[in-house]
């Protein structure tokens, strides 16, 4: 007979339940997202009435997650940014040239004085002033060379080290360089993820596009103009030591030197010396503050390796001024009153409440390690998002409506059962896409309505095996077991071909082919589901129920 367990009906209500009852804030979408603007804005600025009006806009105890809009639906700014991956390679080796010199140091009766060259922005020129020590000079410098930090590259080293004449000339492996292009643009994702996640943005989209390219879409931002302004701020704090101050900026700085702005004093530039003595890459925390007289500050900490610099450094330099750097420009040039242990300090300036905090967001995110080019530029309107929304709507209410039509029209009242299944299955559909944080795109919109039209599929399998089975003159229970159990095989495969390209189409796409990914993967699951237990259930309860003789299918 057709028999359900009670333990198996729990189980599908249960699920069915579960399902709609995670989908149905999206039902109430604008108040859902007002709530959790609210608790997040609560959390990070602190509490007032319009927040806490806002927040009791949707209960506590009902869920708050929500299918994510993309780009095209809400609007926002996209871009295609390329890593400048070759400024990486000058700071490397201008960082390399206190271990040169260090290093030569205890060999001075051997190579002589050692002076640093004009060089190239991918080598290191470095003058001995007694040539017939070269041989010394390049042995010595070749054991700074490391192992490449790769896989792909096992024995190599990272630096490559000849003599020309009089004159060392220090360079990166092409070993090195290919893992150094590898590490930038991963730490540059990293970084321009921490800090568009920083500004409280909905679901973006950061993605690696080939070697060097990063794409960046980010739902509900303005312009393309605000996004840059975001990720394209570097935050790159420096603390260097100063050779000079005057009011010249065209003077000459000296091999290893430089000469930058003042931030506060206007037409003021301090000489400083290239390499710094810590930099932002060994910050650990930065937090908005306020100093001695009651002006916002940034408290800044480092860690240990930077800790222990710092402090070295100024104890060794009790009375001489050194610059606090930041993207290019003197923020303070303070002279050293005593020796500051355990890494931490505070970064004061002419600051806003607003721009402390914006500045301890950027520290705390880190610097970019290479610049961006921008190549391609684009924003999308929030009108032409609600366009694609209205579009999307109404493609699959058609879908449904023709369906639920056909169904009924061809099946009768076993097509209706599929039809409240299917409904169901939309309701489930949904659920897991809250569930999941996923981002509906366009093309997601398409997977749902593809998933609309192949969730009756299998309802149409198994209809048709039904009646295949009345015909040889088997009872109305019998018949539906059997067209069940025959059908189960055709369905699994069929839907298991679809999911595995599903699979296929999410770990090689990117962007919105992973968003018809999601929703097709899903929504084969959730038709699956419905079609071989919800709509049986409902069969078993209505057979039960009148326990008809016969039965049209």
């Amino acid at each position: 007979m057709l028999q359900i367990d009670l333990w198996k009906r729990v189980v599908i209500w249960g699920l069915v339940a579960l399902g709609v009852f995670f989908a149905l804030p999206n039902a109430f979408y604008s108040r859902v997202e007002l709530h959790n603007d609210a608790v997040k804005t609560i959390e990070q600025q602190g509490s007032t009435a319009e927040r806490e009006a806002q927040v009791a806009g949707w209960p506590d105890f009902m869920p708050s997650g929500l299918v994510n809009l993309g780009l095209d639906l809400r609007g926002g700014a996209h871009l295609l940014a390329e890593v400048q991956v070759g400024d990486v390679y000058a700071s490397r080796l201008e960082a390399l040239w206190p271990e040169v010199r260090d290093a030569l140091r205890p060999e001075r009766d051997t190579v002589g004085t050692v002076r640093l060259m004009p060089s190239g922005e991918r080598e290191l020129r470095v003058r001995i002033s007694q040539p017939e020590g070269m041989a010394r000079a390049l042995e010595v410098v070749r054991g700074l060379a490391q192992p490449v930090a790769s896989l792909t590259s096992a024995g190599a080293t990272d630096l490559e080290v000849n003599g020309q004449n009089d004159e060392i000339v220090v360079t990166l492996s092409e070993a090195e360089q290919q893992a150094t292009d590898e590490r930038t643009v991963r730490q540059s994702l990293e970084i321009i993820r921490r800090r568009i996640d920083a500004v409280g943005t909905r679901e973006p989209t950061i993605q690696r596009q080939g070697n060097d390219r990063i794409l960046i879409q980010v739902p509900g931002i303005g312009s393309t103009a605000e996004l840059k302004e975001i990720i394209g701020t570097t935050a790159q704090l420096t603390f260097q030591p100063v050779v000079g101050r005057g009011s010249d900026a065209s003077a000459p700085a000296g091999v290893g030197n430089e000469i930058l702005p003042s931030l506060d004093e206007e037409g003021q530039f301090y000489t400083l010396e290239q390499v710094p003595v810590v930099s932002g890459e060994e910050l650990v925390d930065a937090q908005p503050a306020f100093d001695q007289n009651g002006r916002p500050a940034v408290n800044f900490r480092f860690n240990p390796a930077g800790a222990r610099k710092f402090g070295d450094y100024t104890a060794s330099n009790i009375g001489s001024p050194f610059a606090i750097v930041l993207d290019g420009e003197v923020i303070s040039a303070p002279v050293i009153q005593s020796h500051i242990a355990g890494g931490s300090g505070i970064i004061t300036g002419n600051f806003t409440v607003e721009e402390s905090t914006n500045l301890a967001v950027l520290l705390r995110a880190g610097a970019l390690p290479a610049g961006l080019d921008f190549l391609e530029e684009r924003t999308i309107g929030p009108q032409l998002g609600q366009d694609s929304i209205d579009a999307g709507k109404v493609a699959t209410m058609v879908a449904f409506g023709a369906v639920l039509v056909f169904m009924f029209l061809t099946y009768g009242l076993f097509g209706l059962f599929a039809n409240l299944a299917l409904i169901i299955n939309i309701g489930l559909l949904f659920g897991l896409l809250s569930i999941i944080g996923a981002t509906l795109t366009l093309p997601g919109i398409a997977g749902i309505v593809l998933t609309v039209g192949m969730a009756v599929d299998a309802n149409v399998l198994i209809f048709e095996r039904i009646r295949e089975e009345l015909r040889t003159a088997k009872g109305p229970a019998r018949a539906i077991e059997l067209g069940y159990e025959k059908a189960q095989s055709a369905i699994v495969d069929a839907n298991l071909t679809t999911i595995i390209t599903a699979i296929i189409l999410f770990t090689m796409g990117s962007g919105p082919v992973r968003g018809f990914a999601i929703t097709l993967g899903l929504g084969i699951v959730t038709s699956v589901f419905t079609a071989i237990f919800v709509t049986r259930l409902f069969i078993a309860m209505w057979f039960h129920r009148t326990r008809p003789k016969t039965i049209e299918v």
